[in-house]
């Protein structure tokens, strides 16, 4: 007998916000946009939402810019700058995203925390819970709108404000490590973990506000491999991939 595929499971949740980073934009080792790369991940949400599940993604921007790093390249640029401009960079991975999605007849509505309405929406909670509820998907872009405050702690953020059941992390590894597996080959892949161990081993699943939100209120994270076809599918399948933090087994 066959093993089920990814379409054939009936999703386990209802709602989910997916935080992608900027490295989910564009090619190993580069920078800027790969629209290659974000056909790929539109054609992975678009399967996603045909299967009934309302889903908001944050975007980050470091494919574009680190505002924390280009920050330290010295004083002319103050550090509040730096980080407004890191957050504009996600605007500009929300926009090829969105157009990606439409390409493919997804609706889709880009929201940003920063006012530019020739551009986006504002977000507004309720308007895009209103927009999930209607099927279409939601980006959400420029962070919280604030600066020193990274993506991770916006996606925790958002994730609890629309009432998400899950918080996705989509990295380029399998999960979470003991160490850095690829200068050490011994390093153990973690199947599961709790918020304190996390928080306890600085184990870098997302910062230590976003780590902590989400223990505050209870909401789990899964950290896995989205370059892996169809483990976006697998991953609101419920099926056993990456490393998921919640509370701990009692």
């Amino acid at each position: 007998m066959s093993e089920p595929t990814p379409e054939s499971v009936r999703p386990a949740y209802r709602r989910v916000l997916l935080k992608l980073s900027g490295e989910s934009f564009t090619r190993p080792g580069q920078t800027g946009i790969s629209m290659e790369e974000v056909s790929k991940v539109a054609a992975q949400a678009k399967r996603v939402a045909d299967r009934g599940v309302e889903l908001a993604i944050v975007v980050g921007g470091g494919n574009i810019i680190r505002g924390a790093h280009f920050s330290r390249a010295g004083e002319i640029v103050t550090q509040a700058t730096a980080h407004y401009m890191g957050m504009l960079a996600t605007v500009l991975n929300g926009l090829a995203l969105q157009d990606a999605l439409e390409h493919l007849k997804v609706p889709t509505r880009l929201q940003t925390a920063i006012r530019m309405e020739g551009v986006a929406e504002p977000y507004i909670r309720r308007r895009c819970v209103r927009h999930l509820e209607k099927g279409r998907i939601v980006i959400l872009a420029a962070g919280t709108g604030n600066p020193f405050v990274t993506t991770d702690t916006a996606a925790a953020l958002r994730a609890k404000e629309i009432e998400a059941q899950i918080l996705l992390k989509a990295t380029r590894v399998d999960g979470v490590y003991s160490a850095d597996p690829e200068a050490n080959p011994h390093a153990m892949l973690y199947d599961r973990l709790g918020y304190e161990q996390v928080l306890r081993d600085n184990l870098q699943v997302m910062d230590m506000t976003a780590t902590g939100m989400c223990m505050d209120n209870h909401l789990p994270i899964l950290v896995f491999n989205f370059t892996k076809e169809g483990n976006i599918e697998r991953a609101i399948a419920g099926e056993r991939i990456g490393t998921l933090v919640g509370e701990p087994r009692r």
